[in-house]
């Protein structure tokens, strides 16, 4: 017993208080720990490639992805500057009608503002095909000839409009609305996935849904939720926003917004707090909510109207009694109640 418990030599005790440094062979021994064979001859064939790679792509002249230019070492600003310098601007204007079309000898009328009505042919880089009556278009200044064909006007406020991120509310964050969560995708999705069901029964799919109710029973929430499970595009306006100052600026807006949705292939509007324009139709002999009138009576033009309303569906949700809103909208007599928090109504 007394030979375990001895103290250890002074020596030992002494070298673990003052290690020796380590010198370069330990060190570039730790530097190997972990490596393969073959690893520092496969980093410098690497290193290698990535640079040969390099001066490959700078003498291909790759574009970039983001800016879409070329490397600056094959920009030519001189030939640029002349170019740019012979091109003409050119002028907006708006081809009104098309003279003998589809044949070799077709002109088109063309009308440009604050100046004159002018019958013009095309420029050399135009096809017949993209010019159509009505459309706006691109004329130089001399022979007003059509250089290039423009896309609608449409106001910016209605383009931003477009929800570009989906958001993150599923059908099953909607707690409590179940029926009405299978008329809804009755109404909105099964007309977009599976028009033929429609055209073999011979019936026209809804126009949209009107949802009703008190504030927080998920009738904004409902909208997302279907905003996230479809892949059409999805525009989103609140009533206010088409209350504007001027005497028919909201229904240009209301034309505008649709003639951007007939553009897309598929597309979904949700009107939230639609209750701001729409309304009993009255008159109060003042004119003071004859411009609101106004709008709502576009809207319901755009929704049951002579033009063709395309693959377009209509989401409403509004916090007011439903029969002061189904007059102004034209609503049918379909109401189907659940709940008594949510209701949910076909247009």
């Amino acid at each position: 017993g007394e030979d375990a418990m001895a103290p250890e030599p002074e020596d030992d005790i002494m070298a673990e208080k003052n290690p020796r440094p380590l010198d370069e062979d330990d060190i570039a021994l730790l530097k190997t720990y972990g490596l393969g064979p073959y690893s520092t001859s496969i980093k410098t064939a690497e290193k290698e490639i990535k640079e040969l790679a390099k001066r490959i792509n700078d003498l291909c002249g790759i574009k970039e992805s983001d800016t879409g230019l070329a490397p600056p070492s094959q920009w030519d600003l001189v030939s640029d500057k002349q170019m740019m310098q012979e091109e003409q601007p050119l002028q907006v204007a708006r081809c009104t009608k098309i003279i003998n079309p589809n044949t070799d000898d077709a002109k088109y009328m063309i009308n440009v503002k604050q100046i004159a009505k002018f019958v013009v042919g095309l420029g050399d880089k135009v096809s017949p095909t993209d010019i159509e009556e009505g459309m706006r278009v691109g004329v130089d200044r001399n022979k007003y000839q059509i250089q290039i064909p423009l896309p609608p006007k449409i106001d910016p406020s209605v383009t931003m409009m477009t929800v570009e991120e989906k958001p993150d509310v599923t059908y099953n964050d909607v707690g409590g609305c179940k029926e009405q969560i299978e008329k809804m995708r009755e109404v909105v999705e099964l007309p977009m996935l599976h028009p033929e069901k429609f055209v073999k029964l011979g019936i026209d799919p809804p126009k949209g849904v009107l949802c009703y109710g008190p504030p927080g029973t998920g009738k904004t929430l409902l909208a997302r939720a279907v905003a996230n499970r479809t892949d059409a595009c999805f525009i989103r306006v609140i009533g206010s926003e088409l209350v504007q100052k001027y005497v028919g600026e909201g229904a240009r807006m209301v034309r505008e917004l649709f003639q951007m949705a007939r553009s897309k292939k598929a597309c979904i509007i949700f009107f939230d707090e639609v209750d701001a324009i729409g309304g009993a139709r009255f008159d109060d002999g003042a004119g003071g909510d004859n411009e609101v009138q106004r709008t709502m009576l576009e809207i319901v033009n755009q929704l049951d109207g002579f033009d063709a309303r395309g693959n377009i569906k209509v989401l409403m949700a509004t916090n007011r009694y439903l029969p002061f809103l189904s007059c102004a909208f034209s609503c049918g007599p379909i109401w189907h109640d659940a709940h008594l928090t949510f209701w949910t109504s076909y247009l």
